[in-house]
């Protein structure tokens, strides 16, 4: 088929080079001129893993291509896809203006019929909204619109997209419906198509309830350190029952990125805005706010005064496998240790490309790796989980620092293990 997505940031890029990866012909738009002219160079400019030979294998087949030209990109596609940002108002609530233009700017340019496919997270009724609106600017326009929510993890996006553990779209048109099925027919995947307002709360619905199990445990950490219990024991019962599960049940730091913290914010506002106080969301943005609240002042009171020590810091994204610094609680943690005088050396292994267009970047020491990091410093801070954090010579490590002490933020290592290695351990609702 031919596809056409509007947007060529995270989620735009990603779809669109796995879509080309199945044989649909892809062109993807953007209206930034340095992005495209990036791509069209065979540069990528995020990290994501696989995503770089997946976009070269496919521009090199013909399947992929780029433009700046909507109406090019409009002309193009049989489905037009929306991909792009939806940032938070001051507020909480979702900021459309992206939104609205595209639509603005693609109703002119429809000549045949499309389909039109909101991609990006969108507050329930934004379908209606992008409908009115190119009717309003192209009467005589033949199309539909449809809601089809990602449900992408960043660091391992082109597997949830090549192998999905579930596929959903909303839409009120039969002829639509059936070229969405189209579109995903060469994907195994359970496929649920639902009405345009259900498909579009599914997204704020999933990823709630995911931040909902991760502050759970946080709030759980909590008590078992003030009963002298362990959290990932606790966690590790919790996730045996079936209908509970594992996953999402890691206690740490809180969680951060682009996503959760927006989506959270966005499905509060909704709730309100319908006149449906969502109180328990409430609660969890509040344990969640408290989560790095709760250790810093661990550090504090272990360090005493913050001023003047020297802290290295592992990792600097809001996750591993991405070089992602958007609402990312290890910069946020970084921020706020150096306004209280520490001085901070930092590593990761992706993200300190990107540290220089933050205000912090001025403001640290970076290092080569995390033994460098380490050198000399009163304490180490883990704030990402990378997974080749658990296999340096923490030996080497603990001789190299002037002070021993080990805050491990997302409960990366073993307690037992790093005191014997000679570290003074501290992590998250680990109480023995």
């Amino acid at each position: 088929m031919k596809l056409t997505i509007i947007g060529s940031g995270y989620v735009g890029l990603t779809t669109g080079a796995c879509f080309a990866e199945v044989g649909h012909d892809v062109m993807c738009v953007d209206n930034d001129a340095k992005k495209i002219e990036t791509l069209l160079r065979g540069e990528i400019p995020i990290y994501e893993p696989g995503l770089a030979d997946l976009v070269t294998q496919n521009v090199a087949a013909g399947r992929l291509s780029f433009t700046t030209s909507t109406e090019k990109g409009v002309d193009h596609g049989d489905v037009v896809f929306i991909a792009v940002p939806t940032p938070p108002n001051p507020d909480g609530s979702v900021d459309l203006k992206f939104i609205e233009k595209v639509a603005r700017e693609i109703a002119p340019c429809i000549k045949s019929y499309k389909v039109v496919v909101d991609k990006s997270t969108v507050p329930v009724k934004t379908g209606e909204k992008v409908a009115e609106t190119i009717q309003r600017y192209a009467p005589d326009a033949e199309f539909d619109v449809v809601s089809n929510p990602e449900f992408l993890r960043e660091g391992s996006a082109v597997a949830d997209l090549m192998k999905p553990d579930r596929i959903v779209f909303g839409s009120n048109s039969d002829r639509a419906s059936a070229l969405m099925k189209k579109v995903y027919e060469p994907f195994v995947a359970p496929l649920l198509v639902t009405d345009i307002n259900s498909a579009e709360l599914i997204k704020h619905a999933a990823n709630s309830f995911l931040a909902l199990k991760i502050s759970y445990i946080n709030a759980i950490s909590q008590i078992c350190e003030a009963s002298n219990a362990d959290v990932e024991l606790v966690a590790e019962g919790i996730g045996m029952d079936s209908r509970i599960g594992r996953s999402f049940l890691n206690a740490g730091l809180g969680y951060g990125g682009s996503c959760f913290p927006k989506d959270i914010a966005a499905f509060i506002a909704i709730s309100d805005q319908l006149g449906v106080p969502f109180d328990l969301l409430k609660e969890v943005q509040k344990i969640n706010r408290r989560q790095l609240d709760r250790f810093i002042d661990r550090i504090r009171e272990k360090l005493w005064v913050l001023g003047e020590k020297k802290i290295a810091v592992w990792g600097l994204t809001f996750k591993p496998n991405t070089d992602d610094l958007r609402c990312s609680v290890a910069v946020e943690l970084v921020e706020r240790l150096v306004a209280e005088g520490a001085e901070i050396t930092a590593y990761d292994p992706k993200g300190m490309g990107r540290i220089g267009d933050l205000a912090i970047g001025s403001k640290i020491r970076l290092a080569s790796s995390p033994e460098d990091a380490a050198k000399g410093a009163e304490a180490l801070v883990i704030a990402t989980e990378w997974p080749e954090f658990a296999h340096v010579d923490f030996r080497a490590v603990r001789d190299s620092m002037l002070a021993p002490m080990m805050f491990d933020g997302r409960n990366l290592l073993d307690p037992d293990t790093m005191r014997k290695h000679g570290f003074d351990y501290h992590g998250i609702g680990r109480g023995i």
